[in-house]
């Protein structure tokens, strides 16, 4: 992986990590505060969303970070080993469960008349797609399991042709 490639995605990393700081710090409180102002009929779902919102933001940022180690891993040239699993694995947990929570969204806003039901649809349509980058992420976990097999494969098949050398 070439430096500016490599400079580029920790470059947008670091961005959307600020970009998430922001939102857990600015713009959660005054989502809190706009929803203080829902009907009594509604009041039930502040709490929930608000814990909705975070987590979610907590996923995205776990997935950051994993990103940013693996990354760290492809410029140094280990990628191809058992560790990278270990991030992977987090990757597609964090995003089975930010779609879990999407779909948690869309059923808290679904009973009664808080939003359109054209939005609660969107919202499972979105949770669906997250779902989906998850079995993407599980795919390409496939793949890095063939290519750490073959390495390991050509290694040993190095290490024979060394001795009978």
């Amino acid at each position: 992986m070439g430096r500016l490639t490599v400079l580029a995605l920790r470059t947008v990393i670091v961005a959307l990590l600020a970009g998430s700081l922001g939102v857990q710090t600015v713009m959660v409180p005054l989502l809190a505060s706009d929803l203080d102002g829902l009907d009594a009929e509604y009041a039930h779902l502040r709490t929930p969303l608000l814990v909705v919102v975070v987590l979610t933001v907590l996923a995205a940022q776990t997935v950051l970070v994993c990103v940013w180690r693996l990354v760290t891993m492809a410029r140094r040239g280990t990628v191809f080993s058992d560790a990278a699993f270990r991030y992977v694995h987090v990757v597609i947990g964090a995003f089975v469960a930010a779609a879990l929570l999407v779909f948690t969204c869309g059923a808290l806003l679904a009973p009664g008349e808080a939003v359109a039901p054209g939005v609660v649809l969107l919202i499972g349509g979105a949770g669906l797609a997250v779902l989906g980058i998850a079995l993407i992420v599980l795919v390409l976990r496939m793949l890095l399991a063939q290519a750490v097999a073959r390495d390991v494969e050509a290694s040993r098949m190095q290490a024979e042709l060394a001795e009978v050398i």
